[in-house]
């Protein structure tokens, strides 16, 4: 066996370090921050995969508008709890040119990124009626959301999609929605972080079964448009990005600015309410508030308990991006399919190696090349081959912090740098040789 880039008994004290029991768990700050020091104290670069931020420059279009807004003096102003006019308009174009969805100004609402409107989501969906007290996950997801919940205080369930895909979809959220305890439904689509997406049979069945049963779906839409196998990136003319909101209007979409603008370090997002559910009264808020319907309890009540509004400055910057992009004047897709070129070479590398993708496929076609991508490797466990990979100086996350029931890791692709290809294959030439697979 030959000798790792990095010394086994380096990564193996890091972790203990970080008093960590079980790699598998780890979060994702835990894995940077182990490949971090791992890195500094062993001089060895690192191909780092475990962060999913962007790796691209932030939208020119919104760096303008955002300095035209400070020039004006904006900083100095509380925003407005609703969100500036600008923005809720362009958000409502937006979604209308994109999606093919009509939703009024009114229930387009800036958050602080799509982690704040997911947090604001859950705590109204779950305030709507004591008995419903429980979020459902088509899963894998993102991590973090569960930890929202846990932080909150709130009940969730999940389920790894896998195995239910297409017809099976159904019958296994209805199991779950027949108890009478789900509030709502959440899933990522594109999905974080096997890349897969629903298909318009899926989704017809995930809405129908919302209004059948009365529960709310947040479609987090963090990679809007980034199924890269159509090009979803003209306004107003098909193909649409594919959403619940066709077949029920029991929905929120959670947009966000930080992967599709690369503007994740202003924390700026829209959650876009549909007019009917903007408008419904629930016993829950009379009960809590005195009243209120689910629009204004989330602005008026759950936002302005958590931040008092969205940064004044940002939300200049979004509605430009999102105006810009409605009108076609900025093709904000076409900044951003680099990741999927990522991915098509990361993944023919690491299938060369003898691993293979654990997310394969949407209903029998190849998954799309995009942010993220998952793999495993024949005979390791998720946290055996999270750890193995340290030893050659790649870090990613075990799928078991996602949800999944599956063995292995999701990998990013946006801190891929043009060098570490080469890189990379000769790691993973070295990783094959010492864990030389059976047949």
């Amino acid at each position: 066996m030959k000798n790792t880039p990095i010394e086994k008994e380096l990564i193996d004290k890091t972790i203990s370090d970080f008093k960590i029991i079980d790699f598998a768990k780890a979060t994702i700050r835990e894995v940077k921050a182990i490949a971090s020091r791992a890195e500094a104290a062993s001089g060895v670069e690192f191909i780092k995969m475990e962060m999913g931020v962007p790796g691209l420059p932030p939208s020119e279009v919104g760096v303008k508008a955002e300095i035209e807004a400070l020039q004006k003096g904006v900083a100095s102003l509380y925003p407005d709890i609703n969100g500036i006019p600008e923005l809720k308009q362009a958000a409502s174009d937006f979604v209308k040119a994109f999606m093919n969805v009509s939703i009024s100004p009114e229930g387009c609402v800036p958050v602080t990124g799509s982690m704040q409107g997911a947090f604001a989501s859950f705590l109204t969906c779950t305030q709507c009626d004591e008995q419903r007290d429980t979020i459902l996950f088509i899963d894998p997801g993102f991590p973090v959301q569960k930890q929202q919940l846990t932080v909150m205080g709130k009940k969730y369930e999940t389920f790894d999609v896998y195995h239910f895909r297409g017809d099976k979809l159904k019958a296994k959220l209805e199991s779950y929605l027949v108890k009478g305890n789900i509030a709502a439904i959440i899933y990522s689509n594109p999905n974080n972080p096997s890349w897969i997406c629903l298909k318009e049979q899926e989704l017809q069945s995930i809405g129908e079964l919302a209004t059948q049963y009365d529960v709310v779906v947040l479609e987090d839409l963090a990679y809007f448009g980034m199924d890269f196998r159509e090009d979803l990136s003209g306004p107003n003319v098909p193909p649409f990005q594919p959403s619940v909101a066709h077949y029920t209007d029991n929905y929120v979409l959670l947009i966000s600015g930080s992967k599709a603008f690369s503007y994740a370090g202003q924390r700026i997002g829209v959650t876009c309410i549909s007019d009917k559910l903007y408008q419904r009264t629930f016993p829950g808020f009379g009960q809590r508030y005195g009243g209120g319907t689910f629009g204004t309890v989330f602005i008026h009540r759950v936002l302005y308990a958590l931040s008092s509004g969205t940064s004044h400055s940002v939300q200049y910057a979004m509605a430009a991006m999102l105006k810009a992009a409605a009108e076609g004047s900025y093709r904000f897709l076409s900044e951003v399919r680099v990741y999927g070129e990522r991915a098509k070479r990361l993944k023919e590398i690491f299938l060369r190696h003898g691993f293979y993708l654990v997310y394969d496929s949407d209903l029998g076609e190849p998954i799309a090349d995009g942010f993220y991508f998952t793999i495993g490797y024949p005979g390791m466990t998720s946290g055996q081959l999270v750890q193995e990979l340290m030893y050659y100086g790649v870090s990613a996350i075990s799928l078991v912090t996602t949800g999944s029931e599956q063995q292995g890791l999701r990998a990013c692709t946006s801190f891929i740098k043009e060098h570490q290809y080469e890189l990379l294959d000769e790691r993973m030439a070295l990783f094959a040789e010492n864990n030389p697979t059976r047949g």
